[in-house]
């Protein structure tokens, strides 16, 4: 079965790479979900985006987790529709919902090394982004 995929604009690949993660561990927890929305609500760079567009982006990753090569798929709508320049920043959104709930799953962290993959981000540049995300996301 073939999938009719959509074209993705650079915020849908940004929050195609959070509900990913969010996903890859076959729970969407709702503080991962309240970590995205709080970062299409507060980041700049989602200043122009129209929230109404994250359940189809949504709906679109999960049908491509159910495809035997989804995940390929995934990733070339994200890598098409995202400059390389935003790269560490969808990293970095990726790294902030793992970190949401206080852990990080198994299918999580693979996830998140796919991306790193995928994308080609440095591991110093990585470790960087993990560290900071891990230290936000801190309880008392």
């Amino acid at each position: 079965m073939t999938i009719d995929l959509p074209s993705f604009s650079p915020c849908d690949a940004l929050v195609a790479v959070m509900v990913a993660v969010s996903a890859s561990d076959e729970t969407m927890r709702t503080s991962e979900l309240v970590a995205i929305q709080r970062m299409v609500d507060h980041a700049p760079i989602f200043a122009q985006y129209d929230e109404d567009r994250i359940r189809a982006v949504s709906q679109t990753v999960m049908s491509l987790f159910e495809e035997e090569e989804g995940l390929d798929a995934l990733f070339g709508l994200i890598t098409e529709a995202l400059p390389e320049r935003l790269y560490e920043t969808a990293y970095a959104l990726a790294c902030d919902v793992g970190a949401a709930d206080g852990r990080l799953y198994e299918g999580e962290i693979a996830m998140l090394a796919e991306i790193r993959h995928q994308m080609g981000i440095a591991r110093l540049h990585a470790a960087a982004i993990e560290l900071s995300a891990q230290v936000r996301h801190r309880v008392l």
